[in-house]
């Protein structure tokens, strides 16, 4: 110790220090509790080839736990601001849960039908018939060529959010 520092200042500064190396590992253990897992974040994102469809059959695919209604409409079905065009083709991509009480239409020849309180929605998702008060939901996406990456905000699915509201 220097003629100028007294013990007093060392224990102090010792304190100090020793309070700040405490405190960034504290800070440092509080963050990596708060981030998610990566297997978390990981489960956000399906990737799902959109070229291995038949035209009017659905396919349902599941991500975060929720069936997603996957169609590529033919010819006849009616075209609408929300589907999704890639070249020629259109698609429907939505979440498969009937708007009125969380229910799984099933899809029925021309349209997706709720057994449990007799919601019709058409192949656009619309709701034509009975309780559900709103089309069914989008599901938030990318596109990449003919692969659609359900989780992310692509600037289709911000198109599709700005046409239906």
């Amino acid at each position: 110790m220097s003629n100028q520092t007294n013990r007093r200042d060392f224990i102090g500064y010792s304190f100090a220090a020793v309070a700040a190396v405490g405190g960034a590992a504290s800070l440092v253990g509080m963050k990596q509790v708060w981030d998610p897992l990566p297997s978390v974040l990981a489960g956000g994102f399906t990737k799902f080839d959109l070229s291995t469809l038949k035209a009017g059959e659905p396919e349902v695919i599941t991500w975060r736990g929720k069936p997603i209604f996957v169609l590529k409409k033919t010819k006849e079905m009616e075209a609408s601001e929300r589907d999704l065009v890639i070249g020629e083709d259109r698609f429907t991509v939505v979440i498969g849960l009937c708007t009125h009480l969380g229910c799984i239409p099933a899809w029925k020849k021309t349209m997706w039908k709720c057994a449990c309180h007799g919601g019709e929605f058409t192949p656009s998702a619309k709701n034509v018939f009975g309780p559900p008060p709103r089309p069914l939901d989008l599901a938030p996406f990318s596109v990449s060529g003919t692969t659609i990456t359900l989780g992310e905000d692509g600037p289709e699915y911000q198109k599709m959010l700005k046409a239906v509201i």
